[in-house]
């Protein structure tokens, strides 16, 4: 059964809490939780269906929307960009304000701000009207990425009559678990645009287009005894199309770039099409392999959910539909003396020393812009500081 978990650290202490003492036990039936717990906030039904068919013993219609809304976001989410832009989609829709890290900040008690990084990162906070510059910010912390495959550099190779696409790990996966299966690409392609600038974008191929095929069993006698051990650099290729397809589409298109020609032609005559754009203006793509398979509901009581990424992508939706549910109205700020906060950062399957990761100064450098933009008069000394030592930081985990 897959769990969630919080874990709290106090910023200035490496002290980590076990979970047991910072959330009292709840004891109570399912259907007071169902009938108490959940109609405190009444929700409308998620517009998008649930992929998979539930029965006539539906739980209450907040329970349902906030069910309905976590697959909505997980199938929205196939990258950690896409992610990010889900994240950012629910945020203005919620009413916060969008800020740049180039530019100044205009912040107020009581208001609600965002800024993004590499476009796979997020910070956003929520200002108490009663905050006061020293105070201590509340803080969950989660990740855009999830172990899977990405397209290298130079995806293009060929091997016995057919178009492959050469891949590279990404974060510490179940890769034999990639084989056999419906796959895809999204990610983000930089374009460049008429004036001469360049333009990045997001893309999503929804149809199944790549495959990574095991040997027939009568090639592969032995593999019950002896267990399926792929090479990674060998094994894990997928497989694009057959080599008659490039050739057909090289005769129609004579114009020849630097990443048509790191990539098969055929991969960029698919992402022009959903991009709705020639290929010679692709300058560059950043993909992961995906898989089309969507998330659902499962198991006999409809109370799983099945799914890819819900390592940590199940633990950002709770981290934002908390921060956003929790500041939606005037009087849920009105009595608050912290700042309320959510960072979702990149490249933890990878040890988050990227710029846009949990081991850049993002967070930090946020609390020291805030603390300072919140300061009409003269606060004292070290209200960073002061502010660290106040602040307590929740990590969230999920374990299947």
């Amino acid at each position: 059964m897959a769990t969630n978990t919080i874990t709290r650290q106090f910023l200035h202490h490496p002290t980590t809490l076990k979970p047991s003492v910072l959330v009292p036990k709840l004891s109570c039936s399912a259907s007071y939780c169902n009938s108490t717990l959940y109609s405190a906030r009444p929700r409308s039904f998620s517009a998008t269906p649930l992929l998979c068919s539930v029965s006539d013993n539906t739980p209450p219609q907040s329970s349902a929307s906030i069910v309905g809304d976590i697959l909505d976001y997980l199938n929205e989410s196939w990258t950690q960009f896409h992610a990010t832009a889900e994240a950012k989609r629910q945020l203005i829709a919620a009413g916060f304000h969008l800020l740049n890290e180039n530019d100044e900040w205009d912040l107020k008690p009581g208001g609600c701000y965002f800024f993004t990084r590499n476009m796979s990162c997020l910070v956003a906070f929520a200002v108490g009207e009663k905050y006061k510059v020293g105070n201590g910010f509340h803080v969950i912390a989660a990740h855009t990425d999830s172990p899977c495959l990405k397209l290298k550099p130079k995806s293009a190779s060929s091997k016995a009559g057919y178009l492959m696409v050469n891949v590279q790990t990404y974060g510490a996966g179940l890769w034999h678990t990639w084989f056999d299966r419906d796959l895809t690409v999204a990610g983000r392609v930089i374009l460049r645009s008429g004036n001469g600038s360049f333009l990045q974008k997001l893309v999503k191929v929804k149809k199944p287009l790549l495959r990574i095929p095991t040997l027939a069993i009568h090639l592969d006698r032995t593999v019950n005894k002896d267990g399926f051990k792929p090479n990674l650099e060998t094994h894990l290729i997928p497989l694009l199309a057959s080599k008659l397809e490039e050739t057909s589409l090289e005769s129609k298109d004579k114009n020849s770039t630097s990443s048509k020609d790191a990539h098969h032609p055929l991969l960029m005559k698919v992402l022009s099409d959903e991009l709705s754009c020639d290929i010679g203006d692709i300058v560059d793509i950043e993909l992961n392999v995906c898989d089309t398979q969507g998330s659902c509901l499962g198991g006999g009581n409809d109370e799983f959910i099945f799914s890819g990424r819900l390592d940590n992508l199940a633990s950002s939706y709770c981290a934002l539909r908390a921060l956003i549910d929790s500041s939606k109205s005037g009087s849920d700020l009105s009595n608050e003396h912290a700042i309320r906060m959510v960072a979702l950062f990149d490249n933890e399957e990878v040890g988050s020393g990227s710029v846009q990761g949990a081991g850049a100064p993002t967070m930090f450098q946020a609390i020291r812009r805030i603390s300072s933009g919140l300061t009409d008069s003269y606060a004292g000394e070290g209200t960073f500081e002061r502010a660290i030592r106040q602040s307590f930081l929740g990590m969230a985990y999920f374990f299947l």
